[in-house]
């Protein structure tokens, strides 16, 4: 069934390049653009895109290809909507733009003012904390901290989330590293509703999907019934693309929850080309002045040399904003963003000197699709020689690939398969408490252990010996990254702790299993 789907997918690309190609090339996109997508589709294996270009306050394409399920011939249109995860983050910081603009709040206000209850681990930084700060990923908190509370999807609420901010220990010190991080721009969002008492979810379909005519948008994939133009997501389980489920955002929706369409995401890269100002008709979203400080640098980020495929692309600085990403790209500034949920990776980027603006969406987790075709997006309006994109990322994908696996060989090869547990299974079972996760259950079924995250339904996974007293962690829903799980004893035996860490290097960062500390739950 594979492999029909993706014949048809191809023979589909080829009709609609031959159909599209006149009106591409009179509008100034690229005139290979659809074949270009076409390739990129087939060489990335993913089922559907969509793809919209902004030139001059006119929108050039917003048009889709593929299909929305493998399998299931119907396909991608510009109203065809896809997750777009953190490049939700743009949406709520104008949200609160809105209401800078109102005089309502400041980016510098405290966040405990805004929001009672607001508590960091650290009692310095929970009164220095502004909301600027939840906006620039500098708090102090590691790479991805807490995703674990909301991904995949748990019964915590937001309000519980925040809660359990206090009990993160920081990685490095207040406002002095960049890390990425998601669990604050949550909390950002919920200052909407402790300033307005308007959820996050209606002030962004109040405020901005309707004043922009977005009318094939969303803030979460529950909202999706029969007969909706939707696309599915899709990954690689098992070595094997296939259709998973939907990953349920709600807990985390300032965060990264908006599903939309490239024709909808045409509009708003229109309001933000145009510093605030609607395309169609007088009057504002939020004012040039607001436009200009969500654009403008907060936190450094360090500049690497790419591999050698991408060289082209070294930048000379690279910044982060107010939910926009900055670098630079042949002497033009570049202001964008990605995002990645379960089955569904995204790129938005803005050229303001160009007045051009990219939207690449997919329904497979594959950066290197985007990628290639935002890059000969640009290098065609800047008038640069043409790259082959396309073949620079694949074979940057292969090399981590490659590199991935020969490392979880040697590890794999490393290890002491002869080696015992020191303790009898039974004496691992239990329930374990993580301060800020929460409780996690470790029982015997038949002649194993079977480890579950209390309040994560879809984590349950049995706990295979690995070496001495570490066990992995197999998820029996095989989109969760399985971890390592190391037993710490007490010199009489006991257990002391747990610590756990993902098996593979290209595991996502918001498996963050790295900042768990489990202990065993005192008996009642």
């Amino acid at each position: 069934m594979l492999h029909t789907a993706l014949k048809w997918t191809a023979n589909f690309f080829v009709a609609v390049a031959l159909a599209s190609f006149v009106r591409a090339q009179a509008v100034g996109a690229p005139a290979d653009l659809d074949t270009y997508v076409a390739s990129s589709m087939k060489t990335f294996n993913v089922p559907g895109m969509a793809v919209a270009i902004v030139k001059d306050g006119k929108v050039v394409v917003a048009r889709g290809y593929g299909v929305r399920k493998l399998g299931d011939p119907t396909p991608v249109d510009e109203f065809t909507m896809f997750g777009i995860g953190s490049n939700t983050k743009a949406f709520t910081t104008a949200a609160l733009a809105t209401l800078v603009d109102e005089g309502k709040l400041s980016w510098d206000d405290p966040v405990y003012q805004r929001l009672p209850g607001f508590v960091m681990y650290d009692p310095y930084v929970s009164h220095e904390m502004t909301i600027r700060d939840l906006l620039t990923h500098r708090s102090g908190m590691g790479l991805g901290e807490g995703d674990l509370l909301f991904w995949p999807h748990s019964t915590y609420s937001r309000e519980e989330v925040i809660y359990k901010l206090r009990f993160m220990r920081p990685a490095s010190s207040f406002r002095s590293h960049y890390a990425y991080d998601n669990l604050l721009y949550m909390t950002a969002g919920q200052i909407i509703p402790a300033v307005t008492g308007t959820s996050w979810d209606d002030y962004i379909r109040q405020h901005i999907f309707a004043p922009l005519g977005m009318n094939h948008s969303n803030v979460s994939n529950t909202a999706f019934k029969a007969g909706d133009n939707y696309a599915f997501p899709h990954s690689h389980v098992d070595g094997r693309l296939q259709v998973i489920p939907f990953g349920d955002l709600d807990n985390a929706g300032p965060a990264g929850s908006i599903n939309s369409s490239a024709a909808d995401l045409a509009k708003w890269v229109q309001l933000q080309l145009n510093r605030g100002k609607f395309a169609d008709r007088d009057g504002h979203l939020f004012t040039e002045q607001r436009s200009k400080e969500m654009w403008s640098a907060q936190t450094i980020l360090p500049v690497a040399d790419p591999p050698p495929p991408l060289g082209g692309l070294k930048a000379n600085f690279a910044d982060y904003a107010l939910g926009w990403g900055l670098r630079d790209y042949h002497g033009r500034e570049l202001v964008g963003h990605t995002g990645g949920v379960g089955g569904f990776v995204s790129r938005v980027m803005l050229v303001p000197e160009e007045n051009l603006g990219v939207v690449v969406l997919t329904n497979a987790e594959e950066g290197g699709a985007f990628d290639s075709i935002l890059y000969h997006v640009l290098d065609h309006y800047f008038h640069l020689p043409p790259t082959d994109w396309i073949v620079a990322f694949k074979s940057r994908k292969d090399t981590e690939e490659k590199e991935a696996a020969e490392a979880m060989r040697k590890a794999e090869g490393a290890r002491a398969a002869d080696s015992k547990p020191s303790l009898p299974l039974g004496k691992y079972a239990g329930v374990y408490t993580d301060a800020w996760y929460g409780p996690i259950t470790i029982h015997q079924e038949n002649t194993g252990l079977v480890i579950t995250f209390d309040h994560t339904p879809t984590m349950v996974g049995d706990l295979q010996h690995w070496q001495y007293d570490t066990f992995k962690a197999h998820w029996r829903e095989r989109t969760i990254e399985d971890a390592f799980v190391t037993f710490g004893l007490n010199p009489d035996g006991t257990i002391d702790s747990a610590r756990m860490a993902a098996v593979s290097p290209l595991a996502d960062f918001s498996f963050d299993y790295q900042d768990l500390l489990l202990k065993p739950a005192e008996k009642k």
